[in-house]
C-alpha cells in the first residue's frame, strides 16, 4: 500500500512496496513544487468576497473575459523568454490548451463550406488525447484524419503542430504535403527554456500555451493563445463563450500574480532573493535526465530519444532538451513495451498505440514528485 499525505507534493514521505503500481501515465507536473512552496509568500493572493462577481471583464477587449492584468503578465513573460512574438497580436485566455485547442480548430473550420467535415491531423507520433478531444463532439465542421505525415488527401485540412513535442520532445514542423488548401495551430506548451533551448521567437498565426507546463500549475486550468488575425481571435473567443462563458477571474488573477514573481525575479525587482525559476526548473529536470539516462544505458532492452544540443537565446548557453516525459522503446524481444514495464516492473505507462505509433514505444512521467521519480530510476535499474 503506497502511504501518502495531502501534504507539499514534493519529497513527502511516500513509500512504495514492490508489489505497488507506480502510475507514470499521467503528466501531472508536480516537479516544481519544492519552488512554489519556497516562495509561497509572495506568490499567495486574497480575493474579496464581494470582488471578480461580474462575467465581465473588458467588454472593449476581444476577448471579453480576459483580465487586463492576465493579458499584461502574458505580454510581460513572452517579452522576458523570447519564445513568441507578441507584438500587435490578440490574446484569448481559455481553460487550458485542451479548451484553446478546440477553440482553435473551431475558428478555422467554421467558415467551411464543404460538404465534410475537415481533416485534423498530426504528425505522429502525437499527443495521445488529439483524437479523443477531435472526436468527443461529433462535428460535423471537422474530424480526426490521423498522422499528418501519412495525409495525401486532396481535401482541406487543419494540421497541429506540436512543438517541442508530446510525447517524444522532438521539435516540429508541419510535414503534410497535399496540394489542398491547409490551416495549421501550433502547441507550444512546452517551448519553455526549462524544457528546451529557446532558438527563436515563434510567429505563427495561432500558438497555443498553457499555464500547466509553464509553472506547474495545473489546477489552475487556463492557457492562453497568441493570434494574429483578429476574426480568428473572435471565433475562438466565442467558442470559450459557448463552451464555458468565459474563464475563471479567480485562476487569471493567480496566474498573473505568479507570472508576475517569475518577471520580477528577472528583472530584480523586490527583496526576494531565490534561485530564478526558470533556472531552477532547468536544473531540475537536467538532473533528472542525466539520472535516466544512466539508468537506461545499463539496460539491455530499454531505449530513450537522444535530443541535439542548441544554443538558448534566454539562457545564453548550448543544452540539449529536457522533455516533461520519458519516451521509451524496447527492443525487439519485448513485442509490447506498456505490457513489459507493468507486468516486470509495476509501472503504469501510456502505450504507444494511443500516440499514433506501436506497441514497441509507451510514455512516461518525468515531471511527478521526487519520491516518484527515484522510485522510477529504482525500478528501470531492474529491466532486463
Amino acid at each position: 500500500m503506497v502511504v501518502a499525505t495531502n501534504s507539499f507534493p514534493g519529497s513527502n514521505g511516500t513509500t512504495f512496496s514492490p508489489n505497488d503500481i507506480l502510475d507514470l501515465e499521467k503528466g501531472d507536473p508536480l516537479v516544481f513544487g519544492a519552488y512554489w512552496k519556497k516562495m509561497s509568500e509572495v506568490c499567495t493572493v486574497v480575493i474579496k468576497g464581494w470582488e471578480l462577481m461580474s462575467y465581465l471583464s473588458d467588454a472593449k477587449n476581444v476577448c471579453w473575459f480576459m483580465l487586463s492584468e492576465f493579458g499584461d503578465a502574458v505580454r510581460r513573460l513572452h517579452h522576458l523568454v523570447g519564445n513568441a512574438v507578441i507584438q500587435e497580436r490578440y490574446i484569448v485566455v481559455g481553460t487550458g490548451a485542451t479548451q484553446l485547442s478546440q477553440a482553435a480548430i473551431y475558428a478555422l473550420s467554421s467558415h467551411s463550406e464543404a460538404p465534410q467535415p475537415i481533416n485534423v491531423v498530426a504528425a505522429a507520433p502525437y499527443y495521445s488525447e488529439y483524437p479523443s478531444e477531435i472526436n468527443v463532439l461529433r462535428s460535423k465542421l471537422y474530424q480526426w484524419a490521423g498522422d499528418a505525415a501519412l495525409y495525401k488527401k486532396n481535401e482541406p485540412y487543419i494540421e497541429v503542430v506540436t512543438s517541442p513535442n508530446n510525447p517524444d520532445g522532438v521539435i516540429r514542423q508541419p510535414v503534410v504535403k497535399s496540394e489542398a488548401d491547409g490551416k495549421l495551430v501550433y502547441d507550444l506548451a512546452y517551448y519553455w527554456p526549462h524544457y528546451t533551448p529557446i532558438t527563436h521567437q515563434a510567429d505563427h498565426d495561432i500558438m497555443i500555451f498553457t499555464f500547466s507546463k509553464c509553472t506547474g500549475h495545473a489546477g489552475s486550468r487556463i492557457g492562453w493563445a497568441i493570434v494574429k488575425d483578429i476574426e480568428v481571435a473572435k471565433k475562438m473567443t466565442w467558442y470559450v463563450h459557448m463552451s464555458s462563458i468565459g474563464v475563471s477571474k479567480e485562476s487569471q488573477t493567480r496566474a498573473a500574480k505568479i507570472i508576475g514573481v517569475i518577471c520580477d525575479g528577472y528583472q530584480n525587482i523586490g527583496s526576494i532573493e531565490s534561485e530564478l525559476f526558470f533556472e531552477y526548473s532547468k536544473r531540475i529536470l537536467r538532473e533528472r535526465w542525466e539520472k535516466l539516462r544512466k539508468v537506461i544505458e545499463q539496460t539491455k532492452v530499454l531505449t530513450a530519444a537522444k535530443y541535439p544540443t542548441f544554443y538558448c537565446n534566454f539562457t545564453n548557453e548550448s543544452s540539449e532538451s529536457y522533455p516533461g516525459f520519458l519516451w521509451l522503446k524496447c527492443d525487439e524481444s519485448i513485442e509490447d513495451c506498456t505490457s513489459y514495464l507493468m507486468e516486470k516492473l509495476k509501472i503504469r505507462a501510456r502505450a504507444g498505440q494511443r500516440f499514433g505509433v506501436g506497441p514497441k514505444y509507451a510514455r512516461l512521467s518525468t515531471i511527478g514528485t521526487e519520491d516518484e521519480f527515484n522510485e522510477l530510476l529504482e525500478r528501470l535499474s531492474n529491466a532486463d
